[in-house]
């Protein structure tokens, strides 16, 4: 890798894949590593101020060096055809290449906390200072890109369970601090105790798929009691912060007093607790231990606001729908045409007209037709359709996740809805 040629700032081009060798998060893109594929790009990498980069020439658009590409006129945008149909191979590879950067960057993230919690105990001091700054990091990429959106990426992670975990708690949790209009020092205290609330783990407990407190035996209550003390404990070890504590004690809390381990209530916890309390709530809902018992992200929302809403805090809950849509990235549902789709990008201005997939045994699935039910107002969506019911063709087709991880894309929206 470290053979690999450079070019100057003023030689980027579309088509070129290129290394960004500047920490994570200290530029707007998922990954290090992607091909350009838009003017923005490359105006973005030009204003980091780098003098040159790194580029591989095999893995760029049919390996041309830049300067065969001087004279190259952007490439245009595809062609629509009308109610809002795209051509969907097009798009659909550049929703992959988005897909790559963001399921590298991901990988590089749990590889980062689980180096973090391993040196937890060992070196407090230097490790809580290397959380602070990742979280910071973070913190900048929510507050100062608006256009930054949610991905559903992931297929099963097995020894990276638990850190798939607390990055997909801290990921929502700083998507709902930017809505709900935290300032920077709350929501790198939220983005921290999100990260630490299950503070010492390497692994979930095997009892862990079942969610709702009434659901534990005595034995299980008393174990998860014990558990929570044992975290704030430890959290006290390493002098965090009191806002810190309180997410990792109070993160099995709920509002209306059916939680552990003290059964507390609405305002006796923490505004930073009870968010992170709601955020652990549904990813677990997503992700239980037990796969057979996990649920679709509408499902789990629709549990959570129509079932279950009296446990949480009313406007943590409405805004976390708002910003994962009714039907969140990755829910396979039924059309009004009969047709069955997979969504791919929320659509937060229209929760009911997300972009999705369509299944046509007739049209192959690197050519499948792409819809913005936003301006096909003849179609909409009737329903949610589980995974496990879809026949095996259609689920070969539009291969939904067996995890629900999600991650960040600050390129998702850069003036490219119909790149999904």
């Amino acid at each position: 890798m470290d053979t690999l040629p450079y070019i100057s700032a003023d030689q980027l081009r579309i088509g070129l894949y290129v290394y960004v060798d500047l920490p994570w998060l200290k530029h707007p893109f998922t990954s290090k590593r992607f091909r350009v594929s838009s003017e923005k790009q490359i105006s973005e990498l030009r204003a980091l101020g780098e003098p040159r980069f790194r580029y591989d020439p095999e893995r760029s658009d049919a390996g041309v060096p830049p300067e065969a590409r001087t004279g190259e006129t952007p490439t245009s945008a595809p062609a629509r055809e009308p109610s809002g149909k795209i051509s969907g191979k097009h798009v659909l590879n550049k929703h992959q290449q988005r897909f790559e950067q963001v399921d590298q960057a991901f990988l590089e993230s749990t590889a980062l906390l689980r180096d973090l919690n391993c040196r937890l105990l060992a070196d407090s001091r230097e490790t809580l200072q290397e959380i602070d700054t990742f979280v910071e990091q973070m913190t900048q990429s929510f507050l100062e890109h608006p256009e930054v959106t949610l991905h559903l990426i992931g297929e099963e992670r097995r020894d990276e369970d638990i850190y798939s975990h607390h990055l997909n708690v801290a990921v929502l949790c700083m998507i709902l601090a930017r809505e709900l209009g935290l300032p920077p020092d709350q929501t790198r205290l939220l983005g921290q105790g999100a990260l630490l609330h299950d503070i010492g783990l390497t692994s979930r407990p095997d009892h862990r798929h079942k969610i709702r407190p009434e659901d534990y035996s005595p034995q299980e209550r008393d174990l998860y009691t014990r558990h929570c003390e044992q975290l704030l404990r430890l959290g006290k070890g390493l002098d965090l912060p009191e806002e810190i504590l309180s997410i990792i004690f109070q993160h099995h809390e709920m509002v209306d007093g059916s939680g552990y381990p003290l059964g507390i209530k609405g305002e006796q916890m923490t505004p930073l607790a009870r968010i992170v309390s709601l955020v652990d709530y549904y990813e677990r809902l997503c992700n239980s231990a037990d796969p057979t018992q996990s649920m679709t992200p509408h499902g789990a929302l629709s549990l959570m606001f129509g079932k279950k809403r009296a446990q949480f805090d009313a406007v943590v809950l409405k805004q976390l729908i708002r910003c994962l849509g009714v039907y969140p990235p990755g829910t396979i549902v039924k059309l009004s045409n009969n047709a069955t789709a997979m969504v791919l990008s929320a659509n937060p201005a229209r929760p009911l007209r997300p972009w999705v997939m369509v299944y046509d045994e007739r049209i192959p699935k690197d050519e499948a037709l792409l819809l913005d039910l936003e301006q096909e107002h003849g179609v909409h969506i009737v329903g949610a359709l589980r995974p496990v019911m879809l026949p095996s063709a259609v689920a070969a087709y539009l291969s939904p996740r067996k995890r629900v991880i999600y991650f960040f894309d600050n390129d998702a929206q850069a003036g490219n809805k119909g790149n999904a």
